[in-house]
């Protein structure tokens, strides 16, 4: 069975969020998203970069951010999930050295 990929164009996603281009423009300028081939003249944006989209509009109306704001919220979020995943690394790395020992 063949995989189905859904993308997006600017419309469309400006479409789908409720967005300006301007304000599309400048969530890309600061790396909120990122077009699928951004080389291209015509962005294309994948189902990912509208769930990240939707999250980052979900933080700009809640905190009442700017999109600088919510950019630097989005990593400093995305950096605690790794420490997470890391500590649970390193305790369970503990864990056995203190089962072996």
């Amino acid at each position: 069975m063949a995989e189905i990929e859904i993308t997006y164009t600017v419309t469309e996603l400006c479409q789908s969020t409720g967005m300006m281009q301007e304000e599309l423009l400048e969530v890309v300028g600061l790396g909120l998203i990122v077009p699928l081939e951004s080389t291209d003249s015509v962005w294309v944006f994948d189902v990912d970069a509208l769930s990240s989209l939707k999250r980052a509009q979900r933080l700009q109306n809640e905190l009442d951010l700017d999109w600088s704001g919510v950019a630097m919220t989005l990593t400093l979020l995305e950096r605690v999930e790794q420490l997470k995943k890391e500590n649970e690394q390193l305790r369970r790395q503990l864990d056995r050295f203190l089962q072996t020992s």
